[in-house]
This record gives C-alpha cells, structure tokens and sequence, in this order.
C-alpha cells in the first residue's frame, strides 16, 4: 500500500472527492488490518488536504472575478 501515499497532485478534484469516499468506507467496513487502515487513513487525510486546498483556489478565483 505504499504506492497509495503518492500521486495526488495530478488528480482532479472530482477524482480524489471520489478516492476519499471510497477510503471513508473502507475504513469504515473496520475489516483492514491495522497497517492497512494507517495506510488508507494517511492517504485520506492527503486527499482532504488537497480537496480543500482547491476548493480554496476555485473560491479565490471566483471571488476575484466577483471583483471584476
């Protein structure tokens, strides 16, 4: 599961909502060894933080326009 660390910039917003999602459930399910859930909940906390920061940029963007 190492190679679920890496990757997230490339990603569109609608791609890592839908990834998080999915680690959200699984962690859930509570069927994952504990290495596995550590794993899944350090990508899912990645993938909040990217989410966020471009809603933050798309909110920038739009204010600025609002400016305009």
């Amino acid at each position: 599961m190492s190679d679920m660390i890496s990757g997230i910039d490339g990603l569109s917003f609608e791609a890592a909502y839908a990834e998080l999602e999915s680690i959200v459930m699984r962690l859930d399910a509570g069927d994952l060894p504990l290495e596995d859930s550590v794993t899944l909940f350090e990508r899912g906390k990645r993938l909040s933080e990217y989410c966020q920061r471009v809603l933050d940029q798309a909110e920038l963007r739009v204010n600025q326009i609002g400016e305009v």
